[in-house]
């Protein structure tokens, strides 16, 4: 009978970031356990350019250590996460399954490195920190001080909010990563200072890798601390913050679905006011112009009415959603294909995406059957974050939103008000809508959810009804023949 031959067992490394570490440096390595010096497959000592005979010592530590040790010294000072950055390299060129990021200055306790390691070898996470927080009360009387404890536990809080990570702690320069987690990561692009290991977690997040954590003894010595408490918060509240910023949209590289239109199901938002128009008229048959993946249609569907969809691409699942779906490009127009006789032809954050919108719209308007409507909303340019945008010359493209990059068109009240009359409409009605409070929670990777939705909603809402043009986010009418 023909065995199997067993796998291979993962190959770990170690990084230890080093800067004027000489005093601290033997003593930290010395502490590796016996049982993880024997299995280990290499560690890289980097010394970020020390001041100090960090490098000379490690180099003395190589020669006569039991340790498959590698000292490197930069001769330009990297930073915190520019060394890191460099030492990820090194694990994945040398094919390691596994890095371990140690500190030299003995801060972290290199006796718990095997609790870190195991996770990862067995396959349960990508990545693994070592927490100081997981038991209550260890941190301070490990001799953590006081003011960096409630620091500690201020910004991990605000950043659990912002993410819905859950983390017990962010801060922690103890950890370990799969190798092939990290080859996904745009480390390049992150922070070469402190803030770096932040930027590294919510890049974990984005790309869906699963974190663990594990508690590890907290102690405090007599090292010197380089790190400026009060600009590290600043970094770190920065970095969460532009990142749920991104993933609600804005800002230039926002991580969204580029495939299918989001659905705003909010009662307030655009979608969920044409929907209302539907639901409150006889069901009868509906054109959705730009259906995305059919998930505005399947609501109207709902309500009784007979839905066709026209859309460039047709995604996955649109057919089960609609009644009948038309693949076409909306800059030629509608094809024939699309039929006449519409007793209401939707057109929601549609006509901002084509280069003529006056032809498209007029080309809808063909399509109604007697007595028919045609049902619009259009992101309102005149909106105060595009306005003051463009106000301080800071025009670009977000991913979302008045400025999302696949807008070609932008509309104020006044302008397609215009174009409504210049294409042989008349607005039967007309409404306009805030933002859309849903988006609030976009961007978090799960968690207990804070709700600020209700409170934010109530105060756009306000202001909109007070000065509609500047606090109206969408712009919607339902149009007739003129």
């Amino acid at each position: 009978m023909t065995q199997t031959p067993a796998a291979p067992a993962p190959r770990v490394g170690v990084l230890v970031v080093a800067y004027n570490a000489a005093s601290t440096l033997v003593h930290t390595l010395d502490r590796l356990p016996a049982g993880f010096r024997a299995t280990v497959d290499h560690v890289l000592l980097a010394d970020d350019a020390s001041q100090d005979d960090t490098y000379a010592i490690g180099m003395a530590y190589r020669d006569t250590s039991d340790l498959p040790l590698t000292v490197v010294r930069h001769e330009k000072n990297l930073g915190y996460g520019g060394n890191q950055k460099a030492g990820y390299r090194w694990a994945i060129g040398h094919g390691l399954d596994v890095v371990v990021l140690l500190h030299g200055d003995g801060q972290y306790a290199p006796e718990v490195i095997e609790d870190l390691v195991r996770p990862l070898t067995e396959g349960r996470a990508d990545a693994v920190f070592g927490s100081r927080m997981m038991v209550r009360g260890q941190a301070l009387k490990g001799g953590m001080p006081l003011y960096k404890f409630v620091g500690n536990r201020i910004l991990s809080t605000f950043q659990n909010a912002m993410t819905g990570a859950g983390l017990s702690e962010w801060h922690s320069g103890y950890r370990a990563y799969r190798v092939d987690a990290l080859a996904d990561l745009a480390l390049d692009t992150y922070s070469d200072g402190f803030d770096f290991d932040t930027e590294i977690i919510l890049g974990l997040l984005d790309a869906g890798k699963h974190v663990a954590e594990v508690p590890i003894p907290t102690y405090y010595g007599d090292e010197i601390c380089y790190v400026n408490g009060m600009a590290y918060a600043r970094d770190v509240a920065r970095d969460v913050v532009r990142h749920r910023a991104r993933r609600m949209g804005f800002g230039a590289q926002g991580a969204v679905d580029a495939e299918a239109y989001e659905l705003k199901p909010s009662p307030h938002s655009s979608h969920g006011r044409i929907l209302a128009w539907l639901a409150a008229s006889a069901p009868g048959s509906v054109l959705d112009v730009g259906c995305s993946d059919g998930a505005f249609g399947a609501l109207a569907r709902a309500e009784g009415h007979r839905v066709v969809g026209v859309d460039v691409v047709k995604h996955d699942g649109v057919g089960a959603r609609l009644d009948d779906f038309v693949e076409a490009d909306l800059e030629r127009g509608l094809p024939d294909e699309v039929g006449t006789g519409y007793d209401h032809v939707v057109a929601a954050d549609v006509l901002e995406h084509v280069t003529q919108p006056e032809v498209l719209l007029r080309d809808i308007a063909a399509r109604l059957a007697p007595g028919g409507e045609v049902l619009v909303s259009v992101p309102n340019f005149g909106h105060w974050y595009p306005r003051g945008r463009t106000a301080l010359g800071l025009f670009d493209y977000d991913s979302r939103g008045p400025l999302d990059r696949g807008h070609v068109r932008f509309f104020t009240r006044r302008s397609f008000e215009k174009l409504v009359r210049e294409c042989g409409l008349r607005i039967a009605e007309r409404d306009v809508v805030g933002v859309p409070v849903d988006v609030l929670d976009r961007g978090r990777t799960g968690g207990r959810r804070v709700d600020l939705a209700r409170a934010v909603g109530a105060a756009d809402r306000a202001a909109v009804r007070g000065w509609p043009t500047l606090f109206g986010y969408q712009l919607l009418y339902r149009l007739e023949p003129a």
